[in-house]
């Protein structure tokens, strides 16, 4: 059986400091995306986008990956530390809107695997939110293991009465 296509084939993959100007726009339109869907259920966008610092993603620690078409980003993500040993964190998962639906998303997913268990990493982890389905079934989709049971309330009124462990939708998968 030959192995399935790989997706978004034709986008160069560059891995960047979260500082580079072309990743400007994921964080431009991935905070208008958090703001538009959670208002400040989790703190607000800024405060989640500057929660951690760059270093936290750049070699030797994590990795920020952009999927350029023509010298432009139209997908990224990243991974840092998470604390349990042997294991990152996936974060900053982005597709510009424009580019959606093509595989972008699965593409960056399967090279911060890729790059994370090449750098030794032998386990990822990476949360979702209830206003984000799409995210939650391509992890599915892509092998990850959900750590909840059953679907959460995806109005605000209702997320925020629910601690903040019971918002989130939470992801493993062990690596290769």
């Amino acid at each position: 059986m030959p192995p399935p296509p790989v997706v978004g084939a034709d986008a160069d993959v560059l891995v960047v400091h979260p500082d580079d100007p072309l990743a400007a726009p994921l964080f431009t339109e991935l905070a208008a995306e958090y703001d538009a869907r959670y208002g400040d259920l989790f703190g607000g966008a800024a405060e989640e986008l500057t929660r951690y610092p760059a270093e936290l993603f750049t070699a030797p620690h994590g990795a920020f990956v952009l999927l350029l078409e023509d010298g432009v980003a139209v997908a990224g993500g990243a991974f840092m530390p998470h604390p349990d040993a042997g294991t990152v964190e996936v974060k900053r998962m982005w597709t510009a809107a424009t580019h959606r639906r093509r595989g972008l998303a699965r593409r960056v997913l399967h090279e911060l695997e890729t790059l994370a268990a090449a750098r030794g990493h032998r386990r990822a982890f990476l949360t979702t939110g209830p206003r984000q389905p799409e995210a939650r079934d391509l992890y599915l989709a892509a092998g990850w293991t959900p750590l909840f049971d059953g679907p959460r309330p995806t109005d605000l009124e209702t997320l925020r009465a629910l601690p903040v462990a019971e918002r989130i939708y939470p992801f493993v998968k062990d690596l290769p």
